[in-house]
Order: C-alpha cells, then structure tokens, then sequence
C-alpha cells in the first residue's frame, strides 16, 4: 500500500481535504523530496526578546511586592499578613504566559498548511525528543521558541548542530535549572563558601543529556559520569531574566545564552574515559561534540526513529539500517531521513500507528479543510484531548505508543472532538466524498457503509473523523 494519503499519514500529518489525492505519484520521492525546501521561520510570533522582558518584569514587579510587604511588616508587626500587590504580580505573571497560545497557534497553523508535512513531522519528533514543560513559568514563554528557534532551523543540519542549538536555549537551561547551576570551586561558588552559604552543582541538564538526549539509559556512563558534565556545564546560563546567582552576573541581551567564567568548576574533566581539558565553554561543547557521533546516540535516535514511523515494537532491521546511516555520515539528518524513507517497515500498513491527541487534530483539521484556529481555542482543544502543548509530563516527553494514548476516555474525548469538528466544518464538506480522498486504500467498506448510511452530513463527517482508520496513520 504507497498511495499518497498513506504517505501523507505515516510521513506527513495527513492529507488536507482541499488537496488532490495522486494515486501515481511516487510516495518515497515525494518524502524525500522535502528535505531540500523546508521553510524553517513561521512569521507572526512572539521574539525572544519580548518573552524575556515580559519574564523579567514579573520577577521585578514581584520583587518590588515583596519587598513592600516586608517594610511594612518592619514598620507594624500587625501589617505581617499585609497581601503583597497581588493584581499587578497576577498581570504581570499573564503578561508572561501570553506568548503561549500565540506559538501554540503559530505551531498548528503551520502545521495545517505546510508544503512540507514530513518535515513538519520531523520538526515535531525532535520537540519531544528534547521536551520541556511551559507548566514551569520561567519556561512557559520559551518553550515554543525552543522549537522555532532551535529545532527548526537545525532540522536538516547534524544531530549535533541539533543538539547543541537545544541545550544553550533558555528554555532547556530554565527547565532542567542549568541557568541556577554553580561550580563549588567557582568564583561565585568559592565566595558563597566563605560566606558560609554553600552554592551548589545542579546535574539535572547533565543527566538528561546523557539518558534521554544522546546515549540513553544504562548505556555505559556512571553517576561520575554524570557529575562530571555537570562541572562542565557550569558557566552555561541566560542573559538577564531569571533569579539566582547566574541571572546577576551573566551580562547580554535578556534571553540570550551566555557563558558566565565566574560560574564555572574550573579543570580538566574525565567523562567516560575521554580527557577534556579546561577551556571554559568550549569544554561542555567539546564533550556534546563527542556524545553527539557516539555509537549509543545512534541506536538511542535509529529506535525513536523506527518506533514513530513504524511500530510500537520497532523492527530490528529498520533500526540498524538508520543506525548505520546516522554513524556513516557523523549524525548528517537528511542522510537518516532518506534512510528511513527507504526502509521498507515504515511502509508497511498492517502495522499501524496510533495517533497522539496533536497527530489526530492536525489529521482531523487537514481533513475538513482547517488553515487556522484562533491560539485559545488551539490551546483549549489540545488540552482537552490530553496532550497540551509544550507539556509533557517528564523530560521524557509524550509517549509514542498506543498505549499512552488508546484508554476509554481518551477515545470519548475523540468522539466528542470529532463532533465539534464536523459541526464547525460546515455543510460544504462532504464525508461521502472526503472519506476515499483522505483514507485512500485505508478507507474499510465498514467506515464506508457507515458514513453512507449516516442521518446527517455532520454526522458522517464525525464517523469518518472518529473511524479506527483515522485514529491510525
């Protein structure tokens, strides 16, 4: 089965209702054919500066609350209780969070209208490869610019290029506290010391870096390991917003990665028997370099790559082709591209993907027609089917197995979806003649049957959204 509504399931994000399906054209070739003409920049959101001037005033009209609150208690043990400015702290903690829904719409429209659905699917992949949560407010403004900014330029560089744009943005460097992180032999660190205030080594950057972004779990590193990047890693910290030690002294344009020499653990560093010696940023560079072409990073990425294209079980075979793809070409992303495309697993329909809560909506608005929604009720809907945007429950990510995503409620908040849906898709779409466009040789004569036999044009519309081929790609 290659016909182009199954390419455009399993590689793309479905086709659009208003696109003509071409039962001849060549699937591996128009995949591939993407990887030369992707539009990296969406135009119409919100810059890094303005979400870190946003941040950094909450912070400022915070502090300034706070700071009321305890001149007046010091003035009248009775005003203790006083509430702090508590409209101008919740304003300007919205003023914060408005950047969300601006990229969550910016995301979905891109995504409903692209030329180039696989790698929108790639840009995707690798935003929840490298997942942070905006439920945390020091990330909630950037964490849609991580993608913009640092994923969907990089989509069709290395897997290094990739990785380092990732982990110097505020987003990751906010989640995983990494800007908070200070070197105990430090300048600042060796100061608070003797101060009697001892500042600390955050790991958490570190470890995910090693379990979750590059090698994986238990692949052959130890806690020493771990701590040992982190010393590395000291010094890498944001510009300007932010609290801590690391905001106060790293000097740059607010939201801008900048290296803080007074922050970082100074000396040679041995990380899984490789020698790096002292050289301020470039040492924690140096060790993402290396972890970036290690053989373990390969067969971590080849079976994230086999398990969202293929099946929850990912074949053995296909992981080794991109695997050897990935170690040959040091990490080059078009060259695993093509490799996956050529894998012939990814293709075969009898082992069927369930879609995510966002895969599903982006299939279903494709389907009926949809260019855009307003950004609160893209935020609203994708919180409703369970995955919200940008907030995954760990640094893990969203699961990519039907078992994350197939339980009883999930699909009766489908079905409900489904039916808002095809009510707002009005009376111009027609299931009858939708349904073999976008399902293609997919479409089962049950789905068939029903939508023909459906009371209403809505309705049918609704069964064709909700049937158990659009729930899979």
């Amino acid at each position: 089965m290659t016909d182009r509504s199954f390419a455009e399931s399993r590689f793309g994000l479905g086709l659009r209702g208003d696109v003509a399906s071409d039962a001849t054209s060549d699937p591996r070739g128009w995949a591939a054919a993407q990887i030369g003409r992707f539009e990296a920049k969406i135009a119409g959101i919100p810059t890094r500066a303005e979400v870190a001037a946003d941040l950094g005033e909450f912070y400022a009209i915070r502090r300034e609350a706070r700071m009321e609150q305890r001149a007046a208690a010091a003035t009248s043990p009775t005003m203790t209780d006083m509430p702090m400015r508590d409209p101008e702290v919740r304003a300007a903690r919205r003023a914060a969070r408005d950047a969300y829904p601006q990229l969550v719409g910016a995301r979905l429209q891109s995504a409903l209208t692209t030329p180039t659905p696989f790698l929108e699917r790639m840009t995707h992949f690798w935003s929840n490869h490298f997942a942070v949560s905006a439920q945390k407010l020091t990330v909630v403004g950037f964490a849609g610019l991580l993608e913009m900014e640092a994923i969907r330029p990089n989509v069709t560089g290395t897997f290094g290029d990739i990785l380092l744009a990732v982990e110097r943005h505020p987003a990751m460097l906010f989640y995983l506290d990494q800007a908070q992180s200070i070197g105990p032999d430090s300048v600042v660190g060796a100061r608070a010391a003797a101060r009697g205030n001892k500042r600390g080594l955050n790991e958490n950057l570190a470890r995910e870096i090693l379990e979750l972004h590059t090698l994986g779990v238990r692949t052959g590193y130890a806690q020493a390991d771990v701590t040992e990047f982190a010393r590395a890693l000291t010094g890498w910290t944001v510009a300007g917003v932010g609290r801590g030690a690391g905001a106060r002294i790293a000097q740059g344009s607010p939201g801008d990665f900048v290296f803080a020499a007074q922050l970082h653990q100074p000396g040679a560093r041995t990380i899984m028997g490789r020698h790096y010696a002292e050289g301020g940023e470039e040492q924690a560079r140096s060790v993402l370099s290396a972890l970036a072409v290690h053989p373990a990073t390969a067969r971590h990425i080849a079976t994230k790559l086999a398990r969202h294209f293929a099946a929850d079980n990912p074949p053995a075979a296909m992981v080794a082709r991109i695997e050897a793809a990935f170690l040959k070409s040091g990490g080059d992303l078009p060259t695993v591209y093509r490799a996956l495309i050529d894998s012939p697993e990814a293709w075969d329909a009898t082992s069927t993907k369930f879609r995510s809560p966002w895969d599903w909506t982006v299939a279903a608005l494709r389907a009926t027609r949809f260019v855009e929604l307003p950004p609160e009720a893209a935020v609203a809907l994708l919180r409703e089917l369970g995955q919200p945007a940008w907030q995954p429950p760990s640094p893990a990510g969203w699961g990519d197995d039907a078992a994350s995503w197939a339980g009883p409620d999930a699909l009766v908040r489908r079905v409900e979806t489904a039916q808002h849906i095809a009510q707002r898709a009005g009376e111009g779409v027609d299931a009858r003649a939708l349904a073999p466009k976008v399902l293609g040789s997919r479409l089962s004569a049950r789905t068939n049957s029903a939508i023909a036999r459906a009371e209403s044009p809505e309705t049918g519309l609704a069964l064709l959204l909700a049937s158990p081929e659009m729930l899979r790609r």
